[in-house]
Formats: C-alpha cells, structure tokens, sequence
C-alpha cells in the first residue's frame, strides 16, 4: 500500500445468507492492504432457514440447523455483533444502540425480512400466538408447530400468507402439501380439511405456475381461498376475516405474517412502506446514495426473497462492486434469477426456474435435455435435491466458493409458452 494512503471501509449490514456470501466473495476480489471489510449482526448463530419448513413433520431436529456465523467468514474480515439503531447517510456512518459507531466508504445492506405477526390485529395475540396460530419462518415458531401438528388429530386446517411479499413465496404451498401427506402417513387425512388461504388470485404468482400448482391442490381435496386480504383475526372465534368481510373459521392456522424489512431502515429514512429498500433491479445501487448497496431480501427488486435470488446476485454484484469501486461502468446485469425447489410429499417435490420477465416453464434443468431435474414436474430427484442443498448451502455457498450454475437465467432446456396459451392462462387466472 501506498505510504499515507488509508484504507477504503466496506460496512455489510446483515449476516445471514446474502451477508455472508459477499464479505466471502468480496475478500477475495478486494485488496487486503487497501480494502478494510467489516460485517454486522446482532445474533451469532445463523440458521438454516430452508430447513425450518421441514422441522415441523420432523425431518430436522434444531441443532442440525444452527451453526456459528463467525465460522463462514474468511480471514481479514472484521466481525461486530451489535443491534443496528440507524443509518446516517449524509454521514457514512453507522450507529449501534449501544452507543457506538463506525464509518464506512461503502455500505451493503443485507438486513434481510421478518415476519411480524404484530402487524395484523389479533395474530400476535398471547391466547392464540404458538397455541392454535403458528408461523414456521423462524425456530421458535417451527419447533411449537412441530408439537401442534403431533396433536392434531382432526379439524380445520389453514395455511395462510397475509401479503405477498414474503421470504420464499414457494415455502407455504410446500407446507401445505407436506401437511397432506403427513396426515395421511398417520392415517387421519380423512378427519382434516386443509384449506390454502392467499391473497393473490391463483395458488402461485406466474400463470403457468400457478394451474400447475392449483391442479396439485385439487387433486388433494386441498380447497383454495384465493383472493382474500386479511383485516384481522377473531381471537374467540378462531377466524379470519378479510377486506372484503369475508371469514375463514380455523382450528389450526399456520400463517405467513406480514413480512418486513429491519427496523433500521425505517429509523434511517431509507426504506418504503415495508422498509425495504429502493434499488436498481439490475446491480443494486440505492436510488437515492451513490455508496450504498442493497442486497438479499432487503431491497424491493421485483424477484423472490429468497436464498437462490441472493446467490444469483452476489455472484453479479461482486464483478460490478470491483468494477464500481475502479471507476469503471457496471456491465453485469441481474434479471431477477430464481431457482427453488418445492416439496411436494411423500418424497417428491418440484423445481421451478424463472426470472423478472420468464416464469416458471416445463423443462429440464440443469442441463437442457439430459437434466437429470425436472422442471415444474413432481419426482423423488427433486425431493433428494431439496435435501442435498443443505450441504451445498453451508460447503459451498456461504463460504463464497463456485457453483457451475449460471447467475443469469438460461432458456436452453424450456418448454416455451406460446402467445395464445400465456393469454388465455392469463385469462383463466
């Protein structure tokens, strides 16, 4: 380094996947002698969150969930557990809540989404709240639904999203369908109504998806809601109730609570209704601060929050962040690359692959032709896919390695839609 010359500082807010995947990746690309990288959290365990949709029909216990943040990063990164109270833009610096501070040259924020029961009147209510109303987006919430579920024997269940968007928006539809055929392993399905609650107007987002999915839920007996915007919840009455006045009575409710971004963003002034942040859909540069980044499920890009997005992205965002800091133009476009697997029960599940403008299309992947995956098609492949991806995701992933899967969305392999048919899918949606 140059006599004199100080350090640059990349701050990163946020250690869970998308955090951790860029100091990894970052570390490698940025010179040690010129570039200081610090990342921030408030937890010093990071969970496995792919993994808490299973632990509730026992397929996972916690702790095979759960390691050491500290573990993942590499060698030259800074590690600062504390509780984010705001942001100073104007400043660069960041302010903790207890009482300290630090500047940065450039700031990543990967803070992430919640789920905040608090937001819907009646959810969060203690005489319901981990008693007869669960979420399964977070440890505690997965672990009581396990022990609801084993003493279920009969009655209504609902699974329901308050609002889109939401942490893989695949995760409550697989839920439903491992609930299926759960009860049918312990041979009750006959005494369980499960009705999907949404409020979108189908069973997914994209068309195609979306019969293909909703076919999967008749073929059930699993009746679909769809539509249904929730006002608030009844707590004696243990029922739902929509915008529009409608009810949806529950003996068990397994809700998707409205998602948020962190608290901080708010406190800062940088986030829109939900606290997420406003960016370029293309290479994450916030709209407003010419040094400040976005990714993961922080941000408002129109793509699934979910790990595969933040994956596909980083590994974009990297070249661009080198290219950015040079001087030079960012040329590594994202286009809103999604890639997930949906179980579907009795050891099967699905793969979808799609992006801001294709949607979820027949196929094969990875390879076209060959696979071995199918796309939008149920088998076992797929569900030991699924299970697989734990190791990659802490081996490979998180530790910022490679993956011979292209960040950009390939349509070699796919069963195109025509015209017509998109339209009158469309139509029927």
């Amino acid at each position: 380094m140059t006599e004199g010359k100080s350090m640059k500082k990349l701050l990163v807010l946020g250690a869970g996947a998308a955090g951790t995947m860029v100091v990894n990746k970052l570390r490698k690309k940025l010179p040690k002698d010129a570039w200081e990288i610090t990342v921030v959290d408030q937890e010093t365990e990071h969970i496995y969150q792919p993994g808490l949709l299973l632990m509730p029909f026992g397929t996972y216990e916690p702790e095979q969930l759960i390691k050491k943040r500290q573990s993942f990063f590499p060698k030259g990164v800074n590690f600062i557990q504390a509780e984010i109270e705001k942001v100073d833009p104007t400043l660069n610096k960041t302010f903790f809540k207890d009482g300290r501070e630090i500047g940065y040259d450039y700031l990543v924020i990967a803070s992430g989404t919640t789920p905040r029961p608090d937001q819907t009147l009646g959810m969060s209510d203690p005489a319901i709240w981990y008693k007869s109303v669960f979420d399964f987006y977070t440890l505690a919430g997965a672990t009581a639904l396990r022990d609801a579920l084993k003493n279920f024997n009969s009655g209504r269940l609902v699974v329901h999203i308050t609002e889109m968007p939401i942490k893989c928006p695949v995760a409550p539809l697989e839920f439903t369908f491992l609930a299926d055929a759960y009860f049918e392993k312990r041979g009750i399905r006959d005494k369980v109504e499960i009705v999907f609650v949404t409020p979108l107007e189908g069973a997914f987002t994209k068309p195609v998806a979306s019969k293909h999915l909703g076919m999967m839920l008749n073929e059930r007996k699993i009746s679909l809601e769809s539509d249904f915007v929730i006002e608030h919840i009844d707590v004696e009455a243990k029922t739902m109730v929509s915008m529009d006045e409608r009810e949806v009575a529950f003996d068990l409710l397994v809700t998707v609570p409205l998602n948020m971004g962190a608290d901080f963003i708010e406190r800062s002034g940088l986030g829109n209704e939900l606290n997420y942040v406003p960016v370029d859909k293309r290479n994450f540069l916030s709209d407003a601060y010419p040094n400040i980044f976005v990714l993961g499920d922080a941000s408002n890009i129109p793509a699934s929050k979910a790990g595969s997005v933040a994956h596909f992205a980083v590994d974009l965002f990297s070249e661009n962040f080198v290219d950015y800091v040079n001087g030079r133009p960012m040329t590594h476009n994202f286009d809103g690359h999604a890639n997930c697997f949906i179980e579907s029960g009795n050891g099967k599940g699905l793969l979808i692959d799609f992006n801001y403008e294709v949607e979820p299309l027949t196929g094969k992947f990875p390879i076209p032709v060959i696979g071995p995956l199918a796309l939008l098609k149920e088998s076992r492949l797929n569900h030991i896919g699924k299970l697989a991806f734990r190791w990659i995701y802490w081996n490979i992933l998180l530790k910022g390695r490679y993956l011979p899967i292209p960040a950009l969305m390939s349509m070699a392999g796919k069963v195109q839609v025509t015209r017509k048919e998109k339209e009158r899918l469309n139509a029927n949606n």
